[in-house]
């Protein structure tokens, strides 16, 4: 099965999409968080033939839920009504830094000062957090 994975953000919804047999996940697009970013992220769906979506949750430097995760469980439940597939939701922490890491910047710190995050870090975001959700899985499968 194809999955789509979600990196929510209030500004812009990193996204991603795996393999046909839900192996491997690859950065796709980013999208305006915007009024219609359901319905965008729906149709997205529906046109690259996904089975599911999973959306990164996020927290706070506790591990506890933070201010945006209200939104990413309210975008969540919109999704839900949209697409004939389930919604699944995995951490993730720090997946952000990581992709930034991976493109090979200098460090997060350089990123947060400069207030410039370059959109595809936001789906490559979307694509490890799906990648670590594909990874759960798979392990829970064999």
């Amino acid at each position: 099965m194809k999955y789509l994975g979600i990196d929510y953000g209030t500004k812009r919804i990193g996204v991603a999409v795996s393999d046909e047999n839900g192996t491997l996940a690859f950065p796709k697009d980013v999208l305006e968080s915007s009024p219609s970013a359901v319905f965008d992220v729906a149709n997205l769906y529906a046109a690259l033939g996904c089975g599911a979506v999973v959306i990164g949750e996020s927290a706070d430097n506790t591990g506890g839920k933070n201010k945006v995760n209200a939104n990413i469980h309210e975008f969540g439940d919109a999704l839900k009504n949209k697409i004939s597939g389930a919604v699944y939701y995995i951490d993730e922490s720090f997946t952000s830094a990581d992709a930034h890491g991976r493109q090979g910047k200098s460090s997060l710190l350089s990123r947060v000062t400069k207030f410039h995050i370059p959109k595809k870090l936001d789906a490559s975001a979307a694509a490890l957090i799906l990648q670590r959700y594909l990874d759960k899985e798979g392990k829970k499968q064999t």
